[in-house]
């Protein structure tokens, strides 16, 4: 579940940035207080958008910057910066609201939680609501409340 890989102390809302590359600094800032990440996996994940070009939109206004685990990754980890206004990285998916940092030691114990997340993200309430909130708590409570119902419709 992605709640239990994400607290408030990962989350800013109302955040003002001058470009993608400072919206990425601070989730990744987000990884490295929480001891996610190592100081070079933010330079990573800014590197690997400046080489591949803005892939890490991956839904209408949200962006999923990652990168490799050889980069610094110490953990599991996600941070979610809401931008007070949103800014451009280039992609199909412009206006980016919310950056949702992540970060995994290996290339394969983030799949389930990444499966989960895809799933939320495709929920255009989920992202309005997402991209609405204005305190770190609200977007918690929010998560909490789709990956509930979320759960429930998967048993049934």
């Amino acid at each position: 579940m992605l709640e239990e890989h994400i607290s408030v102390q990962e989350i800013l809302t109302q955040v003002k940035v001058k470009d993608w590359q400072e919206s990425v600094r601070i989730a990744g800032e987000l990884l490295y207080k929480t001891g996610k990440i190592t100081r070079g996996y933010i330079d990573g994940m800014i590197r690997t958008i400046k080489e591949l070009g803005p892939y890490a939109v991956i839904a209408p206004g949200v962006a999923l910057p990652h990168a490799r685990p050889e980069d610094g990754a110490l953990e599991v980890g996600f941070s979610i910066v809401v931008l007070k206004d949103p800014i451009n990285f280039g992609s199909p998916n412009d206006p980016v609201k919310v950056v949702m940092a992540f970060s995994a030691p290996d290339k394969s114990s983030h799949i389930t939680i990444l499966q989960e997340l895809a799933l939320l993200l495709s929920n255009e309430d989920f992202r309005r609501e997402i991209m609405s909130a204005k305190t770190p708590e609200k977007v918690l409570e929010i998560i909490k409340a789709y990956e509930k119902s979320t759960t429930k419709e998967a048993q049934s």
